[in-house]
């Protein structure tokens, strides 16, 4: 029997039964930064663990990758200078897709 990840849920797509995992990593793992290095290190393997789960699970696994958040972009910004920040609301439209679609092993690209 496969035990459920905490913060797993069932899918709201009739039929499927199937369980989703998903996990949130960051534009780090494709562009550096200055002092960003074990962030992208961190970052770059939970991408590499979402894909190399995907063909191992029965359940689908994915992540979302956003930029810097809008919302915190004041305190983060100077860091991310040249990237532009993405709603919270936005990445969360992300989680939808990654819970209700039928892809897995996809890292969604928010920004």
């Amino acid at each position: 029997m496969v035990r459920p990840f905490p913060g797993s849920r069932r899918s709201a797509t009739p039929g499927r039964g199937l369980r989703s995992i998903r996990l949130i990593t960051g534009v780090l793992a494709r562009d550096q930064l200055r002092t960003g290095p074990v962030a992208a290190l961190a970052n770059g393997a939970v991408e590499a663990f979402v894909r190399a789960a995907a063909v191992e699970l029965t359940q689908r696994i994915n992540a979302v990758s956003p930029t810097v958040f809008t919302e915190s972009a004041d305190h983060y910004g100077d860091l991310f200078a040249g990237f532009e920040p993405v709603p919270v609301r936005r990445a969360a439209g992300g989680y939808v897709r990654s819970i209700e679609g039928h892809q897995t092993g996809r890292i969604c690209e928010i920004g």
